[in-house]
């Protein structure tokens, strides 16, 4: 029986596809801890709320080195070995953290994860990205990052069990020793999935003489009318998501005085909205492209958020909205990586995929802080609309200015300087029959 593109995806895709998504689910699972376990940490360890801020940015910057280190690795010594890497440092340092005994020890392990958490989104989404046939590359590849989602489900529903069993003095060791489980998820990597094939002729290719590109050749004239639109576009992107994830609990809180309890019903309505986005996304960009999509998602998303923060609805309407709002979100960041994929050579894939994205979550992180300044002299509801309306119309302005090249061959090396009829080309090829299944 045929089920969407799943069984479109031969084993070589699928064992991909697979680790990718429980790479990103068990290091979501490990880095969404601290915000659930925050208020137990300042209860046990006596960390305060302003250092449990301070933990929460140490992961941000931890995120942005460790996603362009990663991605400048992966351009050298492959896709896999980096992507193994990756999640065994996340394990490792979420059970070093069930070992600390204060904010100083937190912070630096804290930092040390997020290094980790990055490196692995921004390398998981180019192996993906690569190993797919074209035609479904953006359904396939976005659909990877629901994971994110998946991993929060699993900790906020890990943590009242484990309270339950045990006290707090001793849960939240528990909470974060549980997340070496990781590791294991190395050995099925290291059995069952091969290199990408499109990495591994770019190795032949130098083999063979040609030249390696350095890593600045991203910042080089030719590859900036990628680079610089796409770090726009995903510090759009990254911006108007924490901006609204940051200050929504908030929001509900206090503009519209929501108990603790029934706050937490709304929240559910983004994590579900944020399950289904990227699998939305996907399939619209491999029909109409990423561009398209990119400008359409953020159209819509901006819409959302002046109807949820602006005309302040009805409960009922803001549920279905804060829905609405985690489902294009996550769709909106899902797209970003097969995109990317497609406008850099093999050289230097992993680098420009990896420094745009981090970097956008880097100047992303600008917009809550923006938001907190603002809401001394409006409402907060008003703050945050402006926040990430704004942040929306960085986005549309980066994808227009952004190269079309949704569906292209990325064993073909064209990168930035392909030309106008190029990209065309290529976009019209997305549109192409499958290609005949292959186990490869």
């Amino acid at each position: 029986m045929k089920i969407g593109w799943y069984t479109d995806l031969n084993r070589v895709e699928r064992r991909t596809y697979w680790a990718c998504f429980g790479g990103y689910t068990l290091d979501s699972l490990d880095s969404t801890m601290y915000a659930l376990l925050a208020p137990v940490l300042i209860a046990v360890l006596g960390v305060t709320k302003a250092e449990i801020g301070a933990l929460a940015t140490a992961g941000l910057i931890g995120n942005a080195i460790g996603g362009w280190m990663a991605g400048i690795a992966a351009d050298r010594y492959g896709r896999v070995a980096v992507l193994k890497l990756t999640i065994l440092w996340v394990a490792a340092f979420t059970l070093l953290a069930a070992a600390t005994s204060g904010f100083h020890q937190l912070i630096v392990v804290r930092a040390l994860q997020g290094l980790g958490y990055g490196g692995e989104a921004a390398v998981g989404g180019v192996l993906i990205s690569e190993v797919v046939r074209p035609y479904l590359r953006g359904r396939v590849a976005a659909s990877v990052q629901s994971g994110f989602a998946v991993g929060y489900a699993l900790s906020t529903a890990l943590m009242p069990v484990v309270f339950y069993c045990v006290p707090e003095s001793i849960g939240w060791r528990i909470m974060f020793a549980i997340g070496v489980v990781p590791a294991f998820l190395v050995l099925l990597i290291r059995s069952s999935v091969p290199e990408s094939k499109v990495f591994e002729n770019a190795v032949s290719a130098q083999r063979a003489g040609e030249r390696r590109e350095p890593f600045w050749q991203i910042f080089r004239p030719a590859n900036l009318r990628v680079t610089l639109p796409g770090l726009l576009l995903a510090s759009g992107v990254f911006g108007a998501g924490f901006g609204m994830s940051a200050w929504l609990p908030t929001y509900l809180r206090l503009g519209l005085h929501l108990s603790t309890a029934g706050m937490a019903g709304y929240l559910v309505a983004g994590i579900t909205g944020s399950l289904i986005g990227p699998f939305v996304s996907g399939y619209v960009s491999d029909r109409i492209g990423r561009r398209a999509t990119f400008i359409l998602v953020a159209s819509c998303e901006a819409a959302v958020v002046a109807l949820l923060l602006l005309a302040v609805p009805g409960l009922k309407a803001t549920v279905l909205l804060i829905l609405c709002h985690g489902a294009l979100q996550s769709g909106f960041a899902a797209g970003l990586t097969p995109a990317f994929s497609e406008l850099f050579a093999t050289q230097v894939r992993a680098n420009g995929s990896g420094f745009c994205v981090t970097g956008g979550r880097g100047l992303g992180s600008i917009v809550p802080a923006t938001v907190g300044i603002l809401s001394a002299v409006m409402p907060l509801g008003r703050a945050m609309g402006i926040g990430a309306i704004s942040a929306f119309a960085a986005a549309i302005l980066a994808a227009l200015l952004m190269p079309e090249r949704s569906g292209a061959d990325l064993n073909d090396d064209t990168s930035a300087e392909a030309s106008g009829d190029h990209d065309a080309a290529c976009f019209a090829g997305s549109r192409t029959a499958p290609a005949a299944r292959s186990d490869r």
